[in-house]
C-alpha cells in the first residue's frame, strides 16, 4: 500500500541524525515504493552524504526522495499519511495545527534513538495522548524482536559478500582513495569524536609487531590525531608513518562508499548511531564512541549494548572487548586494553560476523515502520 511520508530531521550532531533519516527515506522510497518528503533544517550537513545535492535548494529530488528545506517560519502544506518526528525534533506548530484539521488522522511516529536497554521493548509501539487530541506513537529501533529493528537494505549483506568475494573490489576501492596498504597490514578505520585516549592507542599500534594502516575520514578526531603526529595538517590521501603505524587521512565519503570502507577494514572505530549500525552489518570487530550525554546517561546505554553483545563471547574475550570500549569512551589509556583485545582477535573477529547474521534474522527498521502503518490503518 502506497502512502505519503513526511520525515522531519533537525541536524544536531553534524551527520548522525541526517545520516539515519536520509538512509531511512531512501529505503522507504526504493524498497517500499512510498512517497517520501525529508524535511531538513540544515542542508549543508546533507551535502557531504549526498554530494550531488544543492544546499541552497528549497526542494529537490534525490534518489527518489523529495528533500525539502525546513522553512522558518513554517509554510502551510498538506499533511502526509505518516509523520515521522525523528529523535524528538519537535514538529512545527503550523504542521501540528494542520494535523488536527486532517480529515483522516495521520500516523504520528516519534522515532527514538537506538538503545539496547531493557525498557525499550516495553515502550516500543506505545501511544502518547496530547491534550489537543493528537496521538503520537513511540517507535524504538533495537536489537531484539520486541523493537523496531535496525536499518538494513534488503540486499545489503548480499552486496557485502559480493564485494568481499571479488578479489579486485577492495583493491580498486582503496586505490580510488589513494590507499596502498602493505600486504600484511591490519586495516583500521577511525571515525570518532575528540578523545583524550587516542594518543595511547596510537602509541600501542605504532609499537605493535604487526603493521597497521589507520584510515581516518575527515572529522572531529583530526585535532587529536594531528597533535599526536606533530603536524599542522594531514590532507586527504596524505600518509604519515610512525613505527609500525601508518596514518592516512581520507576525504569525507558518501554513505555508500563508507560501507565499502567498513567492508575493506579489519577493525572499525565508529561514532554516533548510523555508522555504529553500519559497522555491525560489516561483520567486523568494532569500537563504538558513543555520543556523550549529560549526567553520564550515555554509559547506561553503552553498557546495555555491551552486556547484550558479549553474551556470545568467551569470558576472557568478553572482558577484553568490554575493557577496550570502556577505556575508549572514558578517554583513558588504551595500551593494555588494546593489547588484550589482540590476544582474542580470532574469536572476536569470527563473532562479529555471527552477530551480524543473527541481527539480520529480524525485520529491518524501514520494513517494521511500513508494517506498523499497515496494521495501524
Amino acid at each position: 500500500m502506497k502512502a505519503s511520508w513526511d520525515i522531519f530531521c533537525s541536524v544536531v550532531d553534524n551527520y548522525g541524525d541526517i545520516g539515519v533519516t536520509w538512509r531511512l527515506a531512501r529505503q522507504l522510497a526504493a524498497e517500499h515504493q512510498q512517497c517520501v518528503r525529508l524535511w531538513v533544517d540544515d542542508l549543508k550537513a546533507f551535502v557531504p552524504l549526498c554530494p550531488e545535492a544543492d544546499a541552497g535548494a528549497v526542494r529537490q529530488w534525490q534518489q527518489g526522495v523529495e528533500v525539502c528545506q525546513w522553512p522558518e517560519p513554517w509554510q502551510p502544506m498538506d499533511v502526509a499519511d505518516v509523520v515521522v518526528e525523528a529523535f524528538a525534533c519537535k514538529l512545527p506548530e503550523g504542521y501540528l495545527e494542520a494535523m488536527k484539521l486532517r480529515e483522516t488522522p495521520a500516523l504520528w511516529i516519534n522515532l527514538e534513538y537506538l538503545s539496547a536497554e531493557d525498557w525499550v521493548s516495553g515502550c516500543h509501539g506505545l501511544p502518547s495522548m496530547r491534550p489537543d487530541g493528537l496521538k503520537r506513537m513511540f517507535f524504538f529501533p533495537g536489537f531484539d524482536a520486541g523493537t523496531g529493528g535496525l536499518l538494513r537494505e534488503a540486499d545489503l549483506l548480499q552486496r557485502r559478500r559480493a564485494f568481499e568475494q571479488d578479489p579486485g573490489a577492495k583493491q580498486a576501492f582503496l586505490q580510488g582513495l589513494g590507499v596502498f596498504p602493505a600486504s600484511n597490514a591490519r586495516l583500521i578505520s577511525l571515525f570518532a569524536y575528540e578523545n583524550t585516549g587516542l594518543a595511547s592507542w596510537l602509541d600501542a599500534m605504532a609499537a605493535g609487531s604487526v603493521p597497521t594502516h589507520l584510515l581516518v575520514p575527515q572529522g572531529r578526531i583530526m585535532g587529536d590525531l594531528l597533535r599526536w603526529l606533530g603536524v599542522d595538517q594531514l590532507a586527504p590521501g596524505v600518509a604519515e608513518v610512525r613505527g609500525a603505524l601508518t596514518v592516512q587521512a581520507l576525504p569525507f565519503v558518501r554513505q555508500q562508499d563508507y560501507d565499502h570502507l567498513l567492508w575493506s577494514c579489519d577493525f572499525n572505530a565508529v561514532r554516533g548511531e548510523d555508522s555504529f549500525v553500519r559497522a555491525q552489518w560489516a561483520g567486523r570487530p568494532l569500537l563504538w564512541h558513543i555520543y556523550e550525554q549529560e549526567e553520564d546517561a550515555h554509559w547506561v546505554k553503552l553498557n546495555a549494548f555491551l552486556a547484550l553483545y558479549v553474551k556470545g563471547l568467551s569470558p576472557a574475550a568478553a572482558q577484553a572487548f568490554t575493557g577496550l570500549w570502556h577505556a575508549w569512551n572514558g578517554g583513558t589509556d588504551m595500551t593494555q586494553s588494546w593489547n588484550l583485545l589482540l590476544e582474542h582477535w580470532p574469536e572476536i573477529t569470527a563473532y562479529a560476523e555471527r552477530w551480524c547474521l543473527e541481527q539480520s534474522l529480524q525485520a529491518d527498521l524501514a520494513q517494521a515502520l511500513v508494517l506498523f502503518y499497515r496494521n495501524w490503518i
